[in-house]
């Protein structure tokens, strides 16, 4: 059992903050808290009552107040982040004693343990604002989605963001391999398949090949095809928590992992050649994409046949233009010797993959 005193949750800030401060005398509550800390990643402060080194209680990202404990910090300064942890379900008077220490919330083991150990680890975390996530998918087979995809993420690194790029199309070949990095060290999907619950931002990220400054989860060569939703929506949840971009390769069937991967898009681009059977086929990924992602958007590839250009293309699909792709001279496969998508700084892809970021922070309020 969880429950809330006041909504305003303790403000975060990037970077690893450390561990929680504990106050209990409680022998049995005290290991359970420290086995959760051990869950989370963090390390704690422990102490009977109110730290008496100055600043301790004020600068702890979290507090954990046995009800032991409550008595004996009455007194200290009121602040965010407060939890009275207690075990007796049928204490009514466990709220005065949280309304008494200024608890923003009321925590009762074991039911609550898997919230309070996704709150440890947020605050161990450092845990900020969200990753603009960008999914990209193609309207057609060959649309250029995983090229774009590239070099949007290729372009967000190089502007020195935090990037993870998401290969979540199994059939599609690999990124990684769209990379030149095949045989990088790093976990692939497959790696996380069991993954269940909270999966830490940072070791997902340690855990992953660096290819172009960027994070990069890939399929490996096996023959798993799918990785279970909730493994799915773990993985992409921690990648969220660190901040910077995540952009996502989509395939263009929606099952069950790939409607957890659209639920957490904040943008979708769909990448559409100038072609009217394109657009036919278009139109039918849109439908099943918008049934679950609201704020999807249309990239139109040329050339153009007589009578279509990019923004007809968006007015018969019925989306917002987010502008043509252009083409890539000399773009080729990396292990053929040239560059990536996008690698090239003042090539017309890098451009527009630029200006898209430069809107899309602006719209999303982190420029």
């Amino acid at each position: 059992m969880a429950g809330t005193v006041t909504h305003d949750p303790p403000s975060a800030a990037g970077g690893r903050q450390g561990g929680p401060l504990i106050v209990t005398e409680d022998t049995e509550l005290l290991d359970d808290l420290l086995r959760l800390c051990a869950a989370a990643g963090a390390t704690p402060e422990v102490h009977h009552g109110v730290p008496e080194r100055r600043g301790s209680w004020e600068a702890a990202p979290l507090v954990l107040v046995g009800d032991d404990a409550a008595r004996r910090v009455r007194g200290a300064a009121r602040r965010r982040g407060v939890v009275l942890v207690g075990r007796d379900q049928d204490d009514s008077g466990v709220w005065r004693r949280a309304v008494e220490i200024g608890a923003e919330h009321v925590l009762m083991l074991p039911d609550g343990e898997q919230w309070l150990v996704d709150r440890i680890a947020d605050v161990a975390e450092g845990v900020g604002r969200p990753a603009l996530t960008v999914g990209v998918i193609g309207g057609r087979g060959g649309a250029g989605a995983s090229t774009l995809a590239c070099a949007l993420a290729v372009t967000s690194a190089r502007e020195g963001l935090r990037t993870l790029l998401v290969d979540a199309d199994p059939l599609g070949g690999g990124l990684d391999v769209l990379l030149g990095g095949e045989t990088a060290e790093g976990l692939r999907w497959p790696a996380f398949a069991s993954s269940r619950g909270r999966v830490g931002g940072g070791a997902l990220e340690e855990s992953l090949p660096e290819l172009h400054a960027l994070r990069v989860l890939s399929w490996d060569r096996g023959d798993r095809i799918a990785v279970p939703p909730q493994a799915v929506r773990a993985v992409l949840a921690a990648a969220r928590r660190r901040g910077g971009t995540v952009v996502v390769d989509l395939p263009r069937r929606i099952d069950d992992g790939v409607a957890e991967v659209l639920s957490q898009l904040d943008v979708g681009v769909l990448v559409v050649p100038a072609e009217l059977r394109a657009v036919a086929a278009a139109g039918r990924v849109a439908s099943a994409v918008g049934m679950v992602l609201r704020d999807l958007r249309v990239a139109v590839r040329g050339p153009y046949p007589p009578g279509l250009d990019d923004r007809e293309v968006a007015r018969l699909l019925g989306l917002p233009l987010v502008g043509e792709v252009p083409a890539e001279p000399g773009l080729s496969r990396p292990d053929e010797g040239m560059a990536p998508p996008g690698a090239a700084p003042r090539g017309p892809l890098a451009r527009f993959c630029k200006e898209f970021w430069e809107r899309a922070l602006v719209e999303a309020g982190t420029a």
